[in-house]
């Protein structure tokens, strides 16, 4: 038997790769500085990172260790990258034995369609976890200087879609409509004047206030203060291009540390 052979029967055999770790990891509203340090050591880990196209590059690139990036983008109403796709993506860079972050805006467990892609993984055995991210909600509630529930206000708050695969989403309008009543809708910019629509029908006072806070914790974001009465116009002469946070039922403190842009239109 040849030398080289020989030398070859003696090392030890690699075993097959298994299929790799799969970690959902909220990436947050924007601002690098609201990663947790758990999303932090999983993007530091991973080889593939398949992300939402409305995550920063600056937190993309938190990702130094990573052989490949794939961008998934979706937009509400416009162009996106089919869910099917997505699912492919992960499935087969589990299976090379990789590990992979799949990173989400937000918390993966808000309106982030973490259920199929989790159904995806089970149907082949790959693992999984879950690393939480702050959601839009809490960084525009911290930008207007409020919070979601109150004592004496509202022991309950609803968090909703302004619109799901269907188009525009239906709710409770007439349990929304009340007196006290918070919410946060997510998605909402393009529903503003359905949104409308359904409150007044449901006896929302004109006058309830609206808050609709665009690239929430970022460099460029903004707040628009306005009212029920007047927020499909005021969202449409601010034109917000970026992922926007309506509050419903709440309005910027005066203290609130961002310039705000009052909309009282005619």
């Amino acid at each position: 038997m040849p030398l080289k052979q020989i030398i070859a029967n003696l090392r030890p055999k690699r075993p097959a790769r298994l299929p790799g770790l799969v970690r959902f990891v909220g990436a947050g509203p924007g601002d690098p500085d609201l990663l947790t340090l758990k999303a932090l050591r999983a993007l530091q880990e991973a080889d593939v990172v398949i992300h939402d196209g409305l995550v920063s590059g600056d937190i993309v690139r938190l990702a130094t260790s990573a052989l490949k990036f794939i961008p998934v983008g979706k937009k509400g109403f416009g162009s996106h990258t089919p869910q099917e796709t997505i699912n492919a993506h992960i499935v087969e860079n589990a299976q090379k034995g990789y590990n992979v972050v799949r990173l989400k805006g937000g918390d993966p467990t808000v309106f982030a369609r973490l259920d199929e892609e989790i159904e995806a993984l089970e149907t082949h055995d790959i693992a999984y976890d879950i690393v939480p991210g702050i959601t839009a909600a809490s960084a525009s509630l911290a930008t207007i200087g409020q919070s979601l529930t109150k004592r004496g206000r509202n022991a309950s708050a609803r968090i909703l879609t302004g619109h799901d695969m269907k188009g525009f989403a239906d709710h409770d309008w007439r349990a929304l409509a009340g007196s006290g009543e918070v919410a946060a809708i997510y998605m909402g910019k393009r529903a503003a004047r359905f949104i409308q629509g359904r409150l007044l029908m449901h006896g929302a006072a004109p006058e309830t206030p609206v808050t609709v806070v665009e690239n929430a914790s970022r460099a460029d974001q903004t707040v628009l203060a306005t009212t029920l009465l007047n927020l499909p116009d005021a969202v449409e002469q601010a034109n917000p291009t970026g992922p926007a946070l309506m509050l419903w039922g709440l309005a910027p403190r005066d203290a609130a540390t961002h310039p705000v842009l009052k909309q009282e239109l005619a």
